[in-house]
């Protein structure tokens, strides 16, 4: 029968050594390997000079333009390859215009059922007074859908290329005394803006609100809203609009309102194109509460177009919220 090792005496067998190599309280190797200190690398200067030479031999090789062989066949072939392209570009032009038809022809496309469509029956269709208005979110609203998009998109782009990391911005700015980006408290710029910007930004939605009704809509109404926004933040500073208007603010609106804007066309496309009538009345035109849709894309669309104008004002002044 064995007799049982004591703790001591087991941490002496080989068992017991590679037990705490494993659970890393020992090193099987320490002690055991002669180390020295590795010396820093000198080169001697003949070594150097050969070396210098070298590198003057290959850039010269290199970038000897005038004798290199491949940077010559290069340069032709690029040549002829920008003359072949024009050559080909010009001839699809030509070919393209020929065949267009005759001024005054019947068939050009300026004299086709589309423009007459939406004048003539723009007003029973879409329930907007506005023709352009109901052209743009009615008949071409997936094409404004993808505007939309793109202006959400170019915004996330400018937020990657300049936005600042959270650690370097407490280096770069003192959050109490901000005076880089802050106003210095312009008496006249802020009584101006008390007065300016509520009428602005009232002016812009009701822009957005009567889009289908008269000139305007969401484009140009939250083009308003947004310039509102920015002579806010001149007058008073990031501090006072930071404290309704955020990163976080504009993230949760754009992506509510190209949301909302996505499902309420994906309702329109599909009863459309299975000649479903739409249970969302146009109402009467002229009515505030009319044109079916086109109200509430109205209000997504000046929502996005607002909160980009304000974002890349804010990017390229300071790089962050």
């Amino acid at each position: 029968m064995s007799r049982k090792l004591s703790e001591q005496e087991y941490g002496k067998t080989t068992s017991g050594q590679l037990r705490k190599w494993l659970d890393g309280d020992q090193d099987l190797l320490l002690g055991n390997v002669e180390m020295q200190p590795q010396k820093p690398f000198e080169e001697d200067e003949k070594t150097k000079k050969e070396r210098a030479e070298e590198k003057k031999r290959v850039l010269k090789k290199v970038y000897d333009l005038n004798n290199n062989r491949q940077v010559r066949v290069f340069e032709k072939l690029y040549r002829v390859s920008c003359a072949l392209f024009c050559v080909l570009l010009l001839a699809m032009l030509l070919m393209a215009i020929s065949q267009l038809p005759s001024i005054g022809a019947a068939e050009r496309p300026v004299n086709n059922e589309v423009s007459r469509r939406y004048i003539e029956d723009g007003l029973q269709e879409t329930g907007s007074v506005n023709i352009v208005t109901g052209m743009i979110l009615d008949y071409r609203a997936f094409d404004t859908l993808g505007e939309s998009h793109v202006l959400f998109i170019a915004t996330c782009t400018v937020l990657i290329l300049l936005r600042i990391d959270k650690n370097k911005k407490k280096e770069l700015e003192d959050e109490q005394n901000d005076s880089v980006y802050e106003p210095q408290n312009d008496v006249i710029l802020q009584t101006v803006a008390r007065i300016l910007v509520p009428t602005i930004v009232i002016f812009g939605i009701y822009v957005i609100l009567c889009g289908h009704l008269g000139p305007g809509g969401g484009f140009s109404g939250g083009a308003i809203i947004g310039a509102g926004l920015i002579l806010y933040l001149n007058a008073f500073g990031f501090k006072k609009t930071e404290r309704f208007f955020t990163a976080k603010t504009y993230k949760k609106l754009s992506f509510c309102a190209l949301a909302c804007y996505s499902l309420s066309k994906c309702y329109s496309f599909y009863t459309g194109a299975n000649h479903i009538e739409s249970v969302i009345p146009l109402g009467t035109p002229g009515a505030i509460l009319s044109s079916g849709l086109i109200l509430i894309l109205n209000i997504c669309v000046g929502i996005v177009v607002a909160g980009t104008m304000y974002t890349f004002f804010v990017m390229f002044r300071k790089g962050g919220y």
